[in-house]
């Protein structure tokens, strides 16, 4: 498992860059499934046999967003669960966008 799992999300001020396409494709690859959409977006469909498990998913990813202060974009459908990650006061992508899919995984499990 990736070591950003281990990490906490650090709460963006505003005023630093987005990461580079290098950094992002670093960090992309520390993930398994996920995809940088729009330049900007971190992004990731996961699947579940039913809609009671999806939606006890989403309650474990809203649980540890509101811990982590870093808060994403959910779409939850029946045995679907898209979850969309980005830093909003950049509109970019910082290592916390990375941290967090990362812990995401781990929620999977």
């Amino acid at each position: 498992m990736s070591e950003l799992a281990g990490k906490d999300c650090v709460p963006c001020r505003g005023g630093v860059p987005p990461l580079d396409d290098a950094r992002v494709g670093a960090l992309l690859g520390e993930l398994d499934g996920w995809h940088v959409e729009d330049g900007f977006h971190l992004t990731r469909t996961f699947t579940f046999p039913d809609f009671a498990t999806a939606l006890a998913f989403v309650n474990r990813i809203g649980a540890m967003a509101e811990q982590q202060g870093h808060h994403p974009d959910i779409f939850l459908a029946w045995g679907r669960v898209q979850v969309t990650i980005w830093t909003h006061k950049i509109n970019g992508l910082t290592e916390s966008d990375f941290v967090f899919a990362a812990k995401v995984d781990r929620l999977e499990r």
